[in-house]
């Protein structure tokens, strides 16, 4: 456990005391105690509103009950001070001692330093991406990647068994409709004139894949696509934009450790789950379609699963894709989804509960979309006219770190403005930059430090105590409370903290190297100050390589 949980556990313990002292006649049962982080650092370190919770079991006050709690708290090593505030809130100060045990705590941890075990080995599938095989990923598309690529990372390090799945959605009208625009394409390149489909895709990639089949085959295939025979046209699109999007994917960072198809479900999964369905009467038959009880559940109708024709819907297929999950022996499923899908949202878990499952299992992340600024102006685009920025696009014109940064800063509810001309600056007033330029800073420092042939002792053998500059302090601070960190982010699915807390930290680090010389005569103050930034150095590369999936580099 790291040393700030530690902290935690004795303060609870100490409120714990101290509360059966105060008012433990008249309290049968003490609540849970929660520690919260103050919103302002005048507040202290710690606070609790646990005398405003047991104020509803008692005929005290809760500022009273607050100030009796704090009178019998018993000390102990790292407390300062206790305070009263507003109407019975108590804020805790701690001393700067801690600071020092946890900077080494972090050198014998080593990457170590932050893995929690929220997760307690529970295996959890998380899915995302599973864009339609009919065209390449766009830039949209990219932020739902990075979100379920570093939260994925994140749960891993918070002691969860970690599978992350790309569902291809190979089956179904959209297929189809890829195979006859590629089939009509390839006719109008062998000079026949025929209109294109009104619903068809229109991207420039559909004729360079219609202009390929033209090359390698010559008018073979003409009969076939005059005759919609679209089998082959159908297939060759589907490998190539399959093999695209697994190309684009890989360069972005991404790994995914399960590529599920759609097809593997029809019929035979579809066809099990309804019958499933059926026996425990949450599916019936009306119009010739059947259909499920998702009215049952809260939604505000019925959802057809299999038509009046006789052939299964999307839901269908959801259905049978989410059962397939949890028999795979997954204890959470994780769904990223894009916005549009909002409504599914509901159906889905009442599915699982259908299913038997605990509908807490399933979690459904939805992420807003992205809006790209060229200049100032937004660049429009249109899916259906073929007119779009591709993920490959971004990542060509910024790079992968910027890319993958700018789509995790910020909360997957709010829209997110991608500016390409900020992305593409190397300066402090680019978030990334500004971050990995902490990281550089640190490299040249201990390149300086080799250089003037500093030999530093091991940290046991230095006086931490010599670091009490405010700008110290705070970077202390920062690095002890990412073990929290962590944690914070893998309960509550959040990634886009992480984000926010590396750059904060770099924050702390720049003002603290502004402020506090590290290679100085005071050999003391160097020794600690260089075993601060070693440690600074470990998070920010941990957090950069191994959970944001972006570069550390050493020198910029």
């Amino acid at each position: 456990m790291s040393f700030i949980f530690e902290i935690e556990r004795k303060l609870k313990e100490k409120l714990r005391e101290a509360i059966k002292r105060s008012v433990g006649l008249e309290i049968e049962e003490i609540p849970t105690i929660k520690l919260e982080d103050p919103r302002e650092e005048k507040h202290g370190d710690y606070a609790t509103n646990i005398a405003m919770v047991l104020s509803g079991k008692s005929e005290k006050s809760s500022r009273k009950i607050a100030t009796e709690i704090s009178n019998n708290l018993e000390n102990f090593n790292y407390l300062s001070k206790v305070k009263v505030a507003g109407p019975g809130f108590i804020n805790f100060y701690l001393k700067n001692d801690w600071l020092y045990e946890v900077l080494t705590e972090i050198k014998e941890k080593g990457m170590d330093y932050g893995r929690v075990n929220v997760g307690e080995g529970e295996k959890v599938q998380v899915e995302f991406v599973s864009v339609n095989p009919t065209g390449p990923l766009h830039v949209g598309h990219g932020r739902g990647a990075v979100v379920g690529d570093v939260l994925a990372n994140l749960l891993d390090v918070a002691g969860y068994e970690v599978s992350k799945e790309y569902l291809i959605n190979d089956a179904g009208n959209q297929m189809d409709m890829l195979g006859r625009s590629v089939a009509v394409r390839y006719q109008q390149l062998l000079g026949k004139e025929v209109s294109f489909l009104e619903e068809g895709y229109r991207g420039s990639y559909i004729e360079d894949i219609a202009e390929e089949i033209r090359i390698k085959n010559g008018d073979e295939y003409l009969e076939k696509a005059n005759n919609d025979e679209i089998e082959y046209f159908r297939e060759y699109a589907y490998d190539k934009m399959l093999n695209r999007i697994k190309q684009t994917v890989n360069e972005f960072g991404i790994s995914f450790d399960n590529w599920f198809s759609e097809r593997s479900l029809h019929p035979e999964a579809i066809e099990e789950v309804v019958q499933e369905l059926k026996e425990v009467e949450y599916i019936y038959e009306e119009d010739g379609a059947l259909w499920f009880k998702s009215t049952e559940f809260g939604d505000d109708k019925d959802r057809v699963v299999i038509k009046s024709d006789g052939s299964p819907t999307y839901f269908a297929a959801d259905i049978a894709y989410h059962k397939n999950k949890f028999e795979r022996g997954f204890d959470k499923v994780i769904n990223i989804w894009g916005a549009d899908h909002h409504s599914h949202v509901d159906r889905m878990k009442a599915v699982v509960e259908a299913l038997g499952y605990d509908t807490e299992s399933l979690s459904i992340i939805l992420v807003q979309m992205v809006t790209l600024f060229e200049d100032g102006n937004e660049v429009q685009m249109s899916k259906r006219a073929g007119e779009f920025i591709t993920l490959q696009d971004v990542i060509d014109e910024v790079g992968v770190d910027v890319a993958r940064y700018f789509y995790i800063m910020r909360d997957t509810d709010s829209q997110l403005d991608f500016d390409l001309e900020l992305a593409k600056q190397e300066s402090t007033n680019n978030p990334i930059y500004y971050v990995q330029y902490a990281h550089a800073r640190i490299c040249s420092l201990l390149e300086k430090k080799e250089n003037e042939n500093v030999k530093l002792p091991d940290i046991e053998e230095i006086d931490l105590t010599n670091l009490q500059a405010e700008e110290e302090i705070d970077l202390l601070n920062k690095l002890a409370s990412y073990p929290k960190e962590i944690s914070k982010c893998a309960k509550t699915k959040e990634p886009h903290h992480l984000a926010q807390f590396v750059y904060d930290l770099a924050s702390k680090f720049h003002s603290f190297y502004n402020k506090c010389p590290v290679i100085l005569n005071d050999k003391e103050v160097m020794y600690a100050r260089l075993h601060l930034v070693i440690a600074c150095k470990q998070i920010l590369k941990d957090i950069l390589e191994n959970l944001l999936g972006i570069s550390a580099p050493e020198k910029m």
